[in-house]
């Protein structure tokens, strides 16, 4: 039986299954869950005046096999509809993809190139004017937020490929910025490579989008030094995860799930991160794939102490230290997400001819389609020369196979100068 009760005595271990107002207006991820966190306390007494717990024999609205546990501080019992659903998608990590993707075939990427470059233009002004209010103390818009969120996931459930692209376009002075518009990208991108719905992907992305928000608390000469940061500078870096909980806890229409992206991004699947020290599937899902993509951005990008690696030696990078730092299958399923040959890799093919990687295949990882730059003997190639190293080899290229993967900036080639056109 459901049971109304006042916000402010609202208790952990409560199960909370209506509330005052439709789910769908409230940052909660699931309709019903019990209460675990100070977080979610907060977010309840902040949305609603009243919700409805389901009703216990002795009227306390707390599960009986929970009682001792929550009054000795703990918040235990059975799994919530969120650690259900986690536990699902690990699972399925380590389980080979058969048939196709709930989200459908993606479109052909020039139908989706303009609307991705639209989207994010659009989101690099809403982070530029997010990093202004937060500054300047006043609320993030929570509900322009979630408009360009939703943008975005569309797209990527359109055509993946599009948006990625856009993770290619790179300002070191614009660092905070771009990188918390890649993460976004990268993480949207993973999710739908590993079948996350809709309302999951816009959760994940509000908290991609905003997973860096603490560092403007800190001052940039620390952030950006070149050289090695005393114990004391890195304990002030550090600050950012709290700094950011801080603010999206207090921001109106973000999500609970989403601030664990904020929250959790600098843990390490076996301890060692920061700030909570947490382990293996404690981190959480959304935590475990933040810190993938934040360390695969972050290590693909030229900072004032270290030059970007290439998109491939990242993944090699992230592989070799699965089932470490990062959960093995979740880096496994990311390597599949970008393929083999991310977009925007230079390669060297077996002709000896040079181009750009424009497209995944993610039925055939190394035969993506290239966009021919350079020949063997050194001419150019004419513009917009695109090889489909996929297609039937007899009508195209009989034989012909990427030999090698060159360093970011090989013969002076601009990536972004390849990317395709729309229609």
């Amino acid at each position: 039986m459901a049971k109304q009760i006042d916000v402010q005595d609202l208790k952990k271990g409560m199960y909370v299954i209506d509330l005052d107002r439709p789910w769908i207006e409230t940052s909660f991820m699931f309709q019903g869950f019990e209460i675990r966190t100070d977080a979610q306390l907060r977010a309840l007494q902040r949305l609603c005046r009243h919700v409805y717990v389901q009703d216990r024999e002795d009227g306390s609205g707390v599960r009986g096999e929970d009682r001792r546990k929550v009054a000795a501080g703990v918040a235990s019992g059975a799994a919530s509809g969120g650690d259900a659903r986690q536990a699902e998608v690990l699972a399925a990590t380590a389980a080979v993809r058969r048939g196709p993707s709930i989200h459908g075939e993606p479109i052909p990427l020039k139908a989706e190139i303009a609307e991705a470059r639209r989207l994010e233009a659009d989101a690099r002004e809403l982070v530029y004017g997010m990093q202004d209010d937060v500054r300047l103390g006043r609320n993030i818009d929570g509900e322009r937020l979630r408009t360009i969120i939703t943008g975005m996931v569309d797209s990527v459930v359109r055509n993946p490929d599009a948006l990625i692209w856009f993770t290619q376009l790179r300002n070191k002075d614009e660092y905070t910025a771009l990188h918390s518009i890649r993460v976004a990208i990268l993480a949207l991108a993973f999710g739908r490579h590993l079948e996350l719905t809709v309302p999951e992907l816009n959760i994940l992305g509000v908290g991609a989008l905003l997973h860096d928000i603490g560092k403007l608390k800190i001052p940039g000469a620390i952030l950006n030094k070149p050289g090695r940061l005393t114990d004391r500078e890195f304990a002030i870096v550090k600050s950012h995860v709290p700094e950011g909980v801080k603010i999206l806890e207090s921001s109106r229409h973000i999500p609970l799930s989403a601030v664990e992206v904020a929250g959790y991004h600098h843990e390490r699947y076996q301890g060692g991160g920061y700030n909570r020290g947490l382990s293996g599937d404690r981190i959480g899902l959304f935590g475990l794939m933040a810190a993938i993509v934040d360390t695969y951005d972050a290590i693909t990008s030229d900072r004032a102490y270290h030059a970007g690696l290439s998109a491939y030696e990242a993944l090699g990078r992230l592989y070799a230290m699965r089932n470490k730092e990062y959960h093995g299958g979740l880096v496994d399923r990311f390597i599949q997400c970008l393929g083999t040959y991310p977009v925007g890799s230079i390669v060297e093919l077996t002709t000896g001819d040079v181009g750009v990687v424009i497209a995944v295949n993610r039925q055939r990882y190394l035969r993506p389609t290239v966009a021919l730059v350079r020949r063997a003997n050194g001419a150019a190639f004419p513009p917009e020369t695109v090889l489909d190293l996929a297609a039937d080899r007899a009508q195209t290229a009989p034989g012909v196979e990427i030999r090698r993967v060159l360093p970011v900036g090989a013969y002076d080639i601009q990536v972004a100068d390849y990317m395709p056109r729309g229609t």
